[in-house]
C-alpha cells in the first residue's frame, strides 16, 4: 500500500518542536529520539521508496528540499535522516535501473526500517577482520560514525576478506542491529552535530550469511558501485549544512540590521551573502546532476558531484563564520544559536571526500587516470 507524503507542508509542521529538542540534544550530548519518532511516524524513513513497494514515492530532489529546510530546525535530524535517505535512494536508483534492491526497499516501506551506513568511514579499504565458516562468515570490527544508530534497524557496512584464490576483498553486506555480537559504544562526543547519535558499533563474530552479501570488490579499488553512491548521496547529506548556513545567515541579518548605520556591517552583509550563494549554487547543482535519478552511473558524474560538494562545504563554513562576525560579539553567546550552528557546519569537512582527497580524486581523472593512486603505480 502506498504512504504518499506531502514533504514540504509536513516539514513546517513538525520542525517547531523538533527545533526545541534540537537545543536539548546539544546541551546534553544526547539522540534526537523524539524528532526520529515523529519522522517515523510520518512515513518519512520510506518516503523515497517508490509507490509501487509501498513507499511515499517522492523524488529524490524532494527529499534534499525537505533536508535543507529540516535543517534549519534541527541540523542534527536533517543529517542522520540523510544517512539513512542516501543508502535508501542508492536502492531506488539500483531498482530504477533493474539491478537488485527491491529487497531492501520492500523492508524498508513495510516497517520504517531505518538503515545506518559506515561507508564513509570504510571508504576503499574498509575495516575489521572475516572470517569464512560454513554457510557464511564471521565478522569482528568497530564501525564509527554510525549517524541515527540509537534509532537504527539495519547496519549497512563492509569488511575487509581475504580471498584464498582472489586475494584482498572487501564485502558489503547487511546487519541487522538486533543480531548477536553487536554492541553500542555510546562515545559519541563531538564538537557538532552532537544529536546526531553517531556511535561507534562493535560487531564481535557476528554471522553474515552468505545470499546477504551485497556486493565483493578489490580491496583500495575504486569500484563502480561508488558512482551511484556518491551522486545519490552527497546532494542529500550538503542539503543538511546548507539549511546549516541559512540559519546563520538569517539569525545574522536580524543582529546587523541593529548596526546598519557601520559601514563596515554592508560589506560584511555582503561577503556573507556571496558564500552563502555560493554554497546554495553547489548545491543546488549537485541535486540538478542527480537528476532525480536519471544520471549516468560514471565516474566523470561522480568527479562533478565531489567537486561541488567541496565547493559547498568550504562556502556553507565560511557563510556562518562570516554570520558570526556580522552579529559581532553577540554572536558569542549560546542564548543567539550561532556558535551551535557554527559547531555544526564544521561537520560538512568529514564527509568524502575531504577536499584534498577530491582535489587528486578529480585531478587524476583530468589527466585521463585511474582516480584512486593503483598500489602497483605507487611503487613507480
Amino acid at each position: 500500500m502506498s504512504k504518499s507524503i506531502n514533504l514540504q507542508t509536513l516539514v513546517h509542521t513538525i520542525g517547531p518542536a523538533m527545533a526545541d529538542i534540537s537545543q536539548e540534544a546539544d546541551a546534553n550530548d544526547t539522540f534526537v529520539q523524539e524528532n526520529y519518532d515523529v519522522l517515523k511516524k510520518n512515513n518519512v524513513f520510506s518516503a523515497l521508496v517508490p509507490e509501487a513497494l509501498g513507499g511515499g514515492g517522492v523524488k529524490h530532489s524532494e527529499m534534499c528540499a525537505f533536508i535543507r529546510t529540516l535543517a534549519t530546525y534541527c541540523p542534527s535530524t536533517a543529517l542522520a535522516l540523510s544517512m539513512h535517505q542516501h543508502l535508501t535512494a542508492a536502492a531506488v536508483f539500483n531498482y530504477k535501473h533493474d539491478r537488485p534492491g527491491w529487497q531492501i526497499l520492500e523492508k524498508v516501506a513495510s516497517g520504517q526500517v531505518i538503515l545506518i551506513s559506515t561507508g564513509a568511514n570504510d571508504w576503499l579499504e574498509s575495516n575489521g577482520a572475516v572470517e569464512r565458516v560454513e554457510g557464511g562468515y564471521k565478522v569482528t570490527a568497530k564501525k564509527p560514525f554510525a549517524s541515527g544508530s540509537p534509532a537504527g534497524t539495519v547496519l549497512v557496512t563492509s569488511a575487509p576478506y581475504q580471498d584464498p584464490k582472489e586475494g584482498w576483498k572487501v564485502l558489503h553486506f547487511p546487519v541487522p542491529l538486533a543480531s548477536d555480537g553487536v554492541s553500542f559504544g555510546d562515545d559519541w562526543r563531538a564538537m557538532g552535530m552532537r544529536g546526531t547519535g553517531s556511535q561507534t558499533i562493535s560487531l564481535d563474530g557476528v554471522f553474515v550469511p552468505d545470499e546477504t552479501i551485497a556486493l565483493s570488490r578489490p580491496q583500495g579499488e575504486y569500484h563502480p558501485a561508488w558512482n551511484v553512491i556518491l551522486t545519490v548521496a552527497l546532494p542529500l547529506i550538503m542539503s543538511a549544512y546548507l539549511g546549516v548556513a541559512q540559519t546563520a545567515a538569517k539569525i545574522a541579518t536580524t543582529q546587523g540590521k541593529r548596526r546598519a548605520g557601520d559601514p563596515a556591517t554592508a560589506y560584511l552583509m555582503g561577503e556573507m551573502g556571496n558564500r552563502l550563494t555560493t554554497a546554495q549554487v553547489a548545491v543546488e547543482s549537485m541535486v540538478a546532476i542527480t537528476n532525480d535519478w536519471d544520471f549516468d552511473p560514471a565516474t566523470a558524474v561522480a568527479g562533478e558531484i565531489l567537486a561541488r560538494k567541496t565547493i559547498a562545504a568550504n562556502a556553507a563554513i565560511a557563510a556562518t563564520e562570516k554570520a558570526m562576525e556580522v552579529a559581532g560579539g553577540g554572536g558569542f553567546f549560546r542564548k543567539l544559536g550561532l556558535e551551535r550552528l557554527l559547531r555544526d557546519v564544521h561537520g560538512a569537512r568529514y564527509h568524502p571526500l575531504g577536499e584534498k582527497p577530491q582535489q587528486q580524486f578529480c585531478g587524476r581523472l583530468a589527466l585521463g587516470l585511474d582516480p584512486i593512486e593503483g598500489k602497483e603505480e605507487a611503487k613507480l
